[in-house]
């Protein structure tokens, strides 16, 4: 495997040595293969033959480890979203939050700061589980379980506490929560994926956005 290869697949292929059946090295190769075209031409119009070319292997060999294009998928996003998704990804993000945080600029700031940085080191995944989600129910109503029971209820009473100390405004935590969520994700997309040529600043590019949420586009009130 290249030192570039995202971190989702060394998760998964250490997921697969704990699982009851180890997948082969022909599967890792379709999976790799796989992710490589779903995350440049979407789901719809990549091909198994594509896939089976890519990885180096028949057509015949896909099939004979996935009944169809969706159970390969599945197999791909499926792991990401039960699997990485809650013990990588939001466990990790969990500790995050739960963090001790006097300000609420600094809470926001350390959400785009690690997001941004998942986001940039697993672009592949993400741009699957992005055209993906709509479509595939299984896999959208896994993201919605882990995120209402992990970070949604975690972010609401933070919210609710720096409204109580006077640094948020009066409104439902749910609105809070999306306008935060919309700048900053809007950004990392932008960046990352719109837009990835385009020169930047991470960092002052972060304390921009931060500022823009806390205080809006008409700036900050003397």
């Amino acid at each position: 495997m290249s030192d570039k290869q995202e971190q989702w697949l060394e998760d998964l292929i250490r997921l697969s040595a704990e699982d009851k059946e180890k997948k082969t090295e022909k599967q890792m190769k379709i999976l790799e293969a796989a992710v490589e075209i779903f995350s440049e031409k979407g789901y719809a119009a990549t091909s198994t033959s594509e896939i089976a070319q890519k990885a180096g292997v028949a057509e015949g060999t896909i099939f004979r480890h996935y009944k169809t294009k969706k159970d390969l998928l599945l197999s791909i996003a499926g792991p990401i979203v039960s699997k990485l998704l809650f013990p990588f990804v939001i466990r990790d993000f969990v500790k995050m939050i739960d963090l001790p945080y006097e300000r609420a600029d600094d809470f926001f700031r350390a959400i785009a700061k690690d997001r941004f940085k998942f986001a940039r080191e697993n672009t592949k995944i993400i741009k699957i589980i992005i055209h993906e989600l709509p479509f595939q129910p299984e896999l959208m109503e896994q993201v919605k379980v882990l995120s209402t029971e992990y970070v949604v209820k975690r972010i609401k009473k933070i919210i609710i506490h720096f409204q109580e100390e006077g640094q948020i405004i009066e409104a439902p935590p749910w609105r809070v929560m999306r306008t935060g969520a919309s700048v900053l994700m809007g950004m990392i997309l932008t960046h990352l994926f719109i837009l990835p040529d385009f020169p930047i600043d991470e960092d002052e590019e972060i304390e921009r956005t931060i500022d823009i949420l806390m205080y809006g586009i008409a700036g900050r009130k003397e």
